[in-house]
């Protein structure tokens, strides 16, 4: 299956992941986002692959999680990834790079983007479709806060993204 709108997905992410990471270097977290001042709230990091280990196994237990998504009961297993360019999900694993050039991939924004995954039902539709846009957007606004999904919404409208 075709998946159209990849990237458009990873652009927009990309902007927020910036979005986030000037608001921490700066230590301004209110900021204009399409016309709307937002604050914006913290996005945890991970230190190792244990902890991402760990983040998953919480997030996948949360009875919101259970109730939305069957394959919550799915375990993953989370395991470093050679090279530094992208976090990958396949066949109920998540692999994030570790070396010193791929730490950006360590954070909780790429971390919900594979759970995203991984929660979808294999073969119902493109990877990064509008179903994976809406359960990330869902785990983003639930996990992270309503402010940092609104911001990823606004920005993936603005880049053409297909939702739900």
């Amino acid at each position: 299956m075709r998946d159209g709108q990849r990237g458009a997905v990873y652009d927009a992410e990309s902007l927020v992941r910036t979005m986030f990471d000037r608001a921490e270097e700066r230590g301004l977290r209110t900021l204009e986002v399409h016309g709307s001042t937002v604050t914006l709230p913290v996005e945890r990091k991970f230190g190792s692959v244990a902890s991402v280990q760990g983040y998953c196994d919480r997030v996948l237990a949360l009875r919101w999680v259970i109730a939305a998504w069957p394959r919550a009961a799915v375990p993953v297993t989370v395991r470093p990834r050679a090279g530094n360019t992208a976090a990958h999900y396949v066949n109920d694993t998540i692999a994030v790079p570790v070396d010193r050039d791929g730490r950006w991939a360590l954070r909780e924004l790429v971390v919900l983007h594979e759970l995203a995954h991984h929660l979808g039902v294999e073969g119902a539709g493109p990877a990064h479709g509008g179903a994976f846009v809406d359960r990330y957007l869902t785990l983003v606004g639930e996990i992270i806060g309503l402010e940092a999904a609104f911001v990823l919404r606004a920005t993936y409208l603005a880049g053409g993204v297909e939702i739900g």
